[in-house]
């Protein structure tokens, strides 16, 4: 029997018997077919504009990213699996911290915890399509350039967010950072961890060792969910241990993805 503790998506059997597609044609077919994915969800928008249903846009947002999914393992072989599941959900909503390294994994949350709230940078809502469901879904996008204010209004609907069951989010590198790279978290987190009274659940990935800045490879992401850190510590001691066990992880699955 497989370990409870780790789940893997399934990836449907090749029967091709000619030679490989290489990695750079197979990431073009799939940029095309995501793009055109993309436009057909553009569809929906008047009418999700006119109804005003939030629930009815997040299920349009979860059909476009199981078809995203979809298209990773048939086009890229691309698939991915999750290790300590016991530490997913820890009996409410939480903080999910994770490094930031690519396009997938802002992707990859809409599919593994539905009920979750992504904090986002403002400029999001400038890209076509994408950025009118982040701008009517669940999401806090931050003007980085607004200071304390910004700052203030991120708890704000933080706060509205859990109350009504959603987890939240957050990057705290606050950018895409390269495999191997650090880059210190940003004050965001702590403000969040002081102001909500709710666990953190730190998550670290290898996505970015498959989706390359310029070609998206064949290939095994690893999430890995660390156990979380109960709310109420002191804040700056717990977002210290928060990066470091996330540090230590992503690492660890750099490592193993090579």
């Amino acid at each position: 029997m497989p370990d409870a503790s780790v789940r893997e998506a399934a990836l449907p059997q090749s029967r091709g018997t000619g030679r490989p597609v290489p990695a750079r044609a197979r990431s073009a077919l799939f940029d095309g077919l995501f793009a055109l994915w993309t436009l057909v969800l553009g569809l929906l928008i008047p009418g999700l504009a006119l109804l005003r249903r939030p629930a009815l846009t997040r299920a349009a947002i979860r059909v476009w990213t199981d078809g995203t999914f979809a298209l990773m393992r048939a086009v890229l072989g691309l698939r991915f699996r999750e290790e300590g599941l016991e530490n997913k959900h820890p009996g409410g909503p939480c903080i999910y911290v994770a490094n930031h390294q690519s396009t997938w994994e802002t992707l990859a949350f809409n599919r593994l915890v539905p009920e979750i709230c992504m904090v986002a940078k403002h400029e999001l809502r400038r890209i076509p399509v994408f950025g009118w469901y982040l701008g009517n879904a669940p999401m806090i996008l931050v003007d980085r350039g607004a200071g304390g204010r910004a700052l203030a209004a991120m708890i704000t609907e933080a706060r509205r967010e859990v109350a009504a069951g959603r987890s939240i989010l957050i990057f705290p590198e606050g950018t895409r950072t390269d495999v191997g790279d650090s880059c210190k978290f940003q004050p965001g987190l702590i403000a969040l961890y002081r102001k909500l009274g709710i666990p953190v659940v730190p998550v670290a990935h290898n996505a970015g060792c498959f989706w390359r800045r310029n070609v998206k490879a064949a290939g095994t992401v690893t999430l890995s969910y660390l156990p979380a850190v109960p709310a109420g510590l002191p804040a700056a001691e717990a977002m210290a241990e928060v990066e470091s066990l996330l540090t230590a992880e992503k690492d660890r699955l750099a490592r193993k993805a090579r």
